[in-house]
């Protein structure tokens, strides 16, 4: 057998955009082992940020937050892309700034992407399908990742969208123990209902057990799958949670894993997305 070719992975993160939408606290250094995965090599890892000088001037403990987290960003071996915050007046008086990073984003991609086999791009802005396009064309797999407001014809187009939810640790869940790690019996994660049988009231999650190759592979019988399954019994969705909606791939649900007598249960099972 000859030596494996590791794929030459491009991240490229719209900061701005991920942390208004649902991403605020998204561990990058997970991001960045999410999108390698596969034993990728990281060629380019770009971080596209909002900066206001205006208000740095100003305001000395935004200036320190924001330059620790660039420092934290380029730790985890990121390029920071800064774009200024530009402020305006409209027409009734109100200033607004802008800081859009899109434009940024794209061009590198685009240019960048002749050394790439895999391009993922943190952001759930639809004015990217024609770089997803334009990138599929150039022999690149094209991934996304993002959390609230992605756009419908985005998930379409790409190889692969993963909710960011979804992908281990990458951002903390509320309520869990500290103790016990993703997916370990006593553990809270996130997953969804992948089918119902309303007739006996009773369903199944599956979760992303581990970052890893195989995605595709959602059957968890097969042992390379990197998913797990646990039943979910009626009586364990919170009452608020519409059961005539399941089962469904939109829906993500925050739950405890334990250990039942037939094989993993979901129990204290609440609806995260939709809000």
């Amino acid at each position: 057998m000859g030596n494996e070719v590791s794929p030459k992975v491009g991240l490229y993160v719209d900061v701005a955009n991920i942390a208004r939408n649902g991403g605020y606290g998204m561990r990058f250094d997970i991001l960045r082992d999410f999108a390698c995965r596969d034993k990728g090599s990281p060629m380019r890892l770009n971080a596209y940020v909002a900066y206001d000088e205006d208000r740095s001037k100003t305001d000395s403990d935004y200036k320190e937050r924001t330059l620790n987290f660039y420092s934290a960003l380029r730790d985890f071996g990121f390029k920071v892309i800064e774009k200024k915050v530009m402020w305006y007046v409209d027409d009734a008086g109100t200033r607004f700034g802008k800081a859009n990073a899109d434009l940024d984003m794209a061009v590198d991609a685009l240019l960048q992407s002749e050394n790439l086999d895999r391009v993922l791009l943190a952001t759930g802005d639809g004015d990217f399908i024609q770089v997803v396009r334009a990138l599929q064309n150039r022999g690149c797999r094209v991934e996304a990742v993002a959390f609230h407001n992605v756009s419908s014809n985005l998930k379409r187009e790409v190889d692969l969208f993963m909710s960011g939810y979804l992908i281990p640790n990458l951002l903390p869940v509320e309520g869990a123990d500290s103790k016990k790690g993703w997916g370990e019996k006593g553990s809270r994660v996130r997953g969804i209902c992948y089918t119902y049988n309303h007739s006996k009231n009773f369903g199944f999650m599956r979760y992303l057990e581990r970052i890893g190759p195989g995605l595709w592979i959602t059957d968890t019988r097969k042992s390379e799958s990197p998913y797990s399954t646990a039943f979910a019994h009626e009586s364990t969705f919170d009452p608020s949670i519409d059961l005539t909606q399941l089962p469904s791939r939109d829906h993500i649900f925050e739950f405890d894993v334990s250990q039942g007598e037939k094989g993993l249960q979901a129990t204290n099972i609440k609806r995260l997305y939709p809000s």
